[in-house]
């Protein structure tokens, strides 16, 4: 239990940053003619469509934005053309990935001090005690099957992620790249400076997950219900939208929907902390110019009010599939 909460914390860590790699700056380059310039732009935005990553572009003057929309988890046999997408990055200028989780060894520690409480509930107290009894009815139902009954007495957030993971069929079997690690690759062997959106700060995550009262994870056991009864295609079905670009169902699937109102997520702080990262970094790319390719999770983007909504809202000609 204490070690794999020491991973969970890790993992976390991860769900909302993505670890730093060395920054190298890129060579300089032997200037070129414009025409030059332009069929290589052209080549990047065809390579990157061709991957089958849902991608939006936004040109300004002498700078272009292509925001590639990530999602983790992908099964392995949900074919898509990651190859397309690393040959893309690689013509790329810049490449802006999630902020950096900046962790230390004290804080994984503090998990491992903390498992009783941040795994378990409350001694004297179960599931029912939080959730209303009609939700407590489905999760009944859901758990029908289960010999062991520790899931009563288990914490809400761990709870709703073996909900999501056991029953919706989200990170079950053997998983395939995703497009954070694909790009990442890429600006590592062509040398493309990696710059990281911001960074997060590892004491901040531990303190909310420590301090966090189980009431707060109750919205997240909410979701996390709903996507165990829509069945262990869940998973499967979120990343088969994906894949044929069908943006908005990507965002309103119940897999998503689960991690939207769960810590990480969910916290008020560090949810508001990503957002701004990503409109500050967006807005320093656009005043430079080449090709920037970004990448970042889809509903991060394509949310009601998130990057793309806020692009467009700024007047940006925002081309690539329907986000809403």
């Amino acid at each position: 239990m204490r070690h794999s909460l020491a991973g969970f914390a890790i993992a976390a860590l991860m769900s909302v940053a993505t670890v730093s790699l060395a920054q190298t700056a890129p060579p300089t380059a032997a200037p070129t003619d414009p025409q030059e310039e332009a069929t290589t732009l052209d080549e990047v935005v065809v390579l990157a469509r061709r991957s089958g990553a849902p991608m939006w572009t936004m040109t300004q003057g002498d700078s272009t934005l292509i925001l590639v929309g990530a999602i983790g988890r992908i099964p392995r046999d949900v074919t898509w053309r990651p190859d397309d997408l690393e040959a893309a990055a690689a013509r790329s200028d810049l490449i802006l990935t999630p902020a950096v989780g900046q962790a230390s060894l004290s804080d994984v520690f503090r998990v491992i001090w903390r498992a009783r409480t941040i795994g378990q509930m409350p001694r004297g107290t179960t599931t029912a005690d939080y959730l209303t009894p009609e939700y407590q009815s489905r999760l009944e139902a859901i758990m029908a099957g289960e010999r062991n009954q520790g899931w009563r007495t288990k914490s809400l957030l761990f709870l709703s992620l073996d909900l999501m993971k056991d029953k919706a069929g989200y990170g079950q079997g053997r998983e395939g790249e995703d497009a954070v690690d694909v790009i990442k690759r890429a600006a590592r062997r062509g040398r493309i400076e990696i710059r990281p959106v911001g960074t997060v700060r590892g004491d901040e995550i531990v303190d909310s997950l420590i301090t966090a009262p189980q009431t707060e994870h109750v919205a997240c056991t909410q979701a996390a219900i709903a996507a165990a009864e829509y069945g262990p295609t869940a998973g499967r079905d979120r990343a088969e939208d994906w894949r044929a670009l069908r943006v908005p169902d990507v965002v309103a699937s119940p897999i998503d929907r689960a991690l939207n109102v769960c810590w990480p997520w969910a916290d008020p702080e560090i949810g508001s902390q990503l957002h701004q990262q990503w409109a500050a970094a967006i807005e320093t790319a656009m005043t430079g110019s080449g090709v920037t390719m970004g990448v970042a999770p889809i509903r991060l983007l394509a949310e009601e009010g998130g990057v793309l909504d806020g692009l467009e809202a700024r007047g940006f000609d925002v081309v690539g599939p329907a986000w809403k």
